[in-house]
């Protein structure tokens, strides 16, 4: 199936092709929640912004792309769209409860009202609990959809009340590629092997790691991880996982990575790369070798 020219207007890339029938058979009866997991954090808000499209555009053949309403969903300046990236920063309370009051009145335009919440993970457990009563009482005409990496990151209230379509997960046959100053593949064999035998994390490694070390570390991890939850193995992680008798691990690791990208991308003030690693590295092995 070749992608559509309004799918790629919005950024939808060819590996996620598959999920725009399920997008356009939501569409047609849309659930009042939604969940987009899977694929990169680019690729989920793409899909999403094509969905707002998808139930706003007045073209015989929605989306179209091109018209007003295309463009201004594009330019987020629509205005019965409303995006929250939590990847730029945590979605809080008061973002939320002004949602809550939005939400008990009917979209400006024909279409759907679309309240989008870019990297949902990033959201308080206060946000969070503001935009379950949201939900809970919105007028007709109002549609959430949640972004998260997995499902699992999110609070498991607003996954119970989410609709969830999964978009091709990232492609575990593309690790990140080695060399330079931010070379993550020594601290990542570092991490692999103390945690299957309790030596050689630190001592193993040659100076302090940078920021972005650090990150590309956790973004492999993620990505590793990703992979067995979908069913894939053929990593170091995915071995380690196979062998816990915990089925619980594998949430509680995703939480762990999660807080950890958020130590190092959002947080106001400099942390330690070299902490933050630390910390995955002892937390994670009293899992796995538990």
């Amino acid at each position: 199936m070749s992608i559509p020219t309004s799918a790629s207007a919005f950024g939808v890339t060819e590996r996620q092709t598959h999920v725009l029938a399920g997008v356009d058979a939501l569409a047609r009866a849309v659930p009042q929640a939604l969940i987009l997991e899977g694929g990169s954090a680019g690729e989920r808000a793409a899909v999403a912004l094509f969905l707002a499209a998808r139930l706003n555009c007045e073209a015989e053949t929605p989306p179209c792309g091109v018209c007003g309403t295309c463009r201004q969903i594009l330019d987020n300046v629509f205005l019965d769209l409303q995006y929250f990236d939590g990847a730029a920063e945590t979605i809080k309370v008061d973002a939320m409860r002004e949602v809550r009051r939005l939400v008990g009145e009917p979209p400006r335009g024909p279409g759907k009202r679309v309240i989008i919440l870019a990297e949902a993970q990033a959201l308080t457990e206060e946000a969070a609990n503001a935009l379950l009563k949201a939900m809970e009482e919105p007028r007709p005409g109002n549609v959430f959809v949640l972004l998260a990496p997995q499902r699992e990151r999110l609070f498991p209230t607003l996954v119970s009340r989410s609709f969830t379509l999964t978009l091709a997960w990232p492609d575990t046959d593309v690790p990140l590629p080695a060399g330079g100053d931010d070379d993550p593949w020594p601290l990542l064999d570092a991490l692999h092997g103390f945690w299957r035998t309790g030596r050689g994390w630190f001592p193993a490694n040659k100076g302090r790691p940078s920021r972005l070390c650090a990150e590309r570390v956790v973004t492999e991890l993620s990505r590793e991880l990703a992979a067995f939850l979908a069913g894939r193995g053929g990593t170091d992680l995915a071995d380690l996982l196979s062998g816990c008798r915990d089925p619980d691990i594998p949430r509680r690791l995703d939480l762990l990575l999660s807080e950890c990208q958020e130590a190092l991308v959002l947080s106001p003030t400099p942390v330690n790369p070299a902490l933050v690693l630390d910390r995955l590295a002892t937390r994670a092995y009293l899992w796995l070798r538990g």
